[in-house]
């Protein structure tokens, strides 16, 4: 797969590292994983205590990159961050804050990709399918689907994966409801064309 670099919003770190499977993210997104310091200083610290001390230990080994206001201002695209926030703003919905600004980081600095697991009709991971950004979403099925295909994972240890998060974040989803979607997405009627021809330079890469 082609080296990408994700934004991450609050409920995918919470999801992968309460299962213990953070390193499924470090290994997918190889050129880099970064957030916005409010994910960190916010989001996490409100919903995610029982996982903050290990993202602390990673952002400090540097396998997270944390983009502050200082951060954002010495490689002076603080405004332009501003400016793709206030516009997202207006897009979603209060509670979709966290998502805003885990979108408007990756419009800013260049990420190809977004991990968000708000998936609800008009949120960010449905928004970013049907609208004109330069931004792929993704949610952790995604991941582990595309992981197995890669030939990363088994059949077993995808579903293996798929259950361990979704029993330590009580999400009660259906593998095989998210295994639909992605095929929809990805292959029989996908949102943008730039997902198909992805997944058939995928599929010639590793001989899916």
């Amino acid at each position: 797969m082609k080296v990408m670099k994700a934004s991450l919003d609050t409920d995918a770190i919470i999801h992968f590292y309460r299962a213990g499977l953070q390193k499924i993210l470090f290994d997918f997104f190889s050129n880099g994983l970064i957030i916005y310091e409010q994910i960190r200083n916010i989001g996490l610290e409100n919903h995610g205590q029982d996982v903050l001390e290990k993202v602390d230990c990673d952002i400090e080994q540097g396998k997270i990159g944390v983009y502050t206001e200082q951060k954002l201002k010495e490689l002076y695209i603080q405004k332009m961050f501003k400016n793709n926030v206030n516009e997202n703003k207006h897009l979603f919905q209060p509670g979709d804050l966290g998502e805003v600004y885990a979108i408007s980081l990756a419009q800013t600095i260049g990420a190809y990709s977004l991990v968000t697991d708000d998936i609800k009709p008009g949120g960010p991971y449905m928004s970013l399918l049907t609208l004109k950004y330069e931004v792929v979403p993704f949610h952790f099925c995604d991941i582990l689907i595309l992981r197995y295909l890669q030939g990363s994972a088994d059949a077993r240890k995808t579903v293996s994966d798929f259950d361990s998060i979704n029993a330590s974040s009580g999400l009660d989803w259906s593998f095989r409801s998210r295994i639909r979607r992605f095929i929809e997405r990805f292959v029989k009627d996908p949102y943008k064309e730039e997902d198909k021809e992805w997944m058939s330079w995928l599929e010639k890469e590793n001989g899916t």
